[in-house]
Parts: C-alpha cells; sequence; structure tokens
C-alpha cells in the first residue's frame, strides 16, 4: 500500500497474503478520523487510526513496513525471490551455501534459559539470510522465509526471548 485506503476498499488488503505498506504515506481503516470526530468527539490522526506502525505492530494487517516507496519496491523483490511465480511451478532456486557452524554454542544446555531463535536459524540457512515477516507483530514466534541449500523453505518459531515463546492469540 502506497497510499491511503479507505471504507470498503480495504478489505481488499487485509485478505490478501502479503501486505507491504510505507511508513508515512500508507494508511488503511474502514471509517476515517472525520468520521470518527464526528461520532465520537475523539481527535485522532490517519496514522494513529490506521497507519502502517499500526497496523504492522497492533493489528497484524500489514506484514512488512517500508520507509519509502523505493523501500517498499525492494521488499516485494525480496519477498518474490523465495515464491514461485504460479502455483503450477517450483519455487525458484538460489545458490546454496551451507551454514550451521557454532549452532550448538547459541542454544542453551538448560531448557529454562532463553536465546535468541532468529539468531539459530540464520546460522543454519544458506548465506545466513532469513526474511522475517510480520518481524514487529507477534515477537514471540519468528516467521519467514530462508533457504536450505539453494531451495526456498518457511520459516515457523517459537521465540524463546519473548514470553518463552508461548503461543498467544496473535501468534497463533
Amino acid at each position: 500500500i502506497l497510499g491511503p485506503c479507505a471504507g470498503g476498499a480495504v478489505y481488499s488488503p487485509a485478505l490478501t497474503d502479503f501486505v507491504i505498506a510505507t511508513r508515512e504515506a500508507s494508511h488503511m481503516f474502514v471509517t476515517g478520523p472525520d468520521v470518527v470526530r464526528a461520532v465520537t468527539g475523539e481527535s485522532i490522526s490517519a496514522e494513529e487510526l490506521g497507519g502502517a506502525r499500526i497496523h504492522g505492530s497492533v493489528s497484524g494487517v500489514v506484514h512488512y513496513v517500508a520507509e519509502d516507496e523505493m523501500d517498499a519496491l525492494e521488499q516485494v523483490r525480496t519477498l518474490l525471490a523465495y515464491l514461485p511465480s504460479s502455483a503450477d511451478q517450483d519455487a525458484p532456486r538460489a545458490a546454496d551455501a551451507t551454514a550451521a557452524a557454532g549452532v550448538g554454542a547459541l542454544v542453551p544446555a538448560s531448557s529454562r534459559q532463553a536465546y535468541d531463535v532468529a539468531e539459530v536459524i540464520t546460522a543454519l540457512v544458506d548465506h545466513g539470510e532469513l526474511v522475517q515477516v510480520q518481524e514487529v507483530f507477534a515477537p514471540n514466534v519468528v516467521i519467514g522465509f530462508a533457504c536450505f541449500e539453494g531451495r526456498p523453505v518457511g520459516i515457523a518459531a517459537n521465540q524463546p526471548l519473548v514470553d518463552a515463546g508461548t503461543l498467544d492469540v496473535d501468534a497463533s
């Protein structure tokens, strides 16, 4: 989303697989700030009501918050590098590289001690590259894309650093 989206049109992005919104220009809401002010008397800005930051961290509707249009397009390119062009095709292959050096030192022996699962994942995947989805929303889980031996995979992992990785409504 590179600009405002309001009214009934806001349902479309909310139902898509990935939503990328720009930090300053993107707003999504069914009813805008003027109507909210007229009906409730509350004065609220478009950013507070439905800006990229709110949807990226509170509602979970936005999967990536981009700084600007160029950053949004770069995030689209990165995401598409992990996905096939259609359901009839295989996912694209990347140059494989093996990592996994030093993974044992990243996971503590005690299951009661927290550790950063994203750090463990980056130590295991090709080129140490994990493309996280909804990095700010539901931080008690890590979801994203990476490659093993050049093959794209989806990643879903509990994050022990946040609420011991417990699954709540947002994480689910």
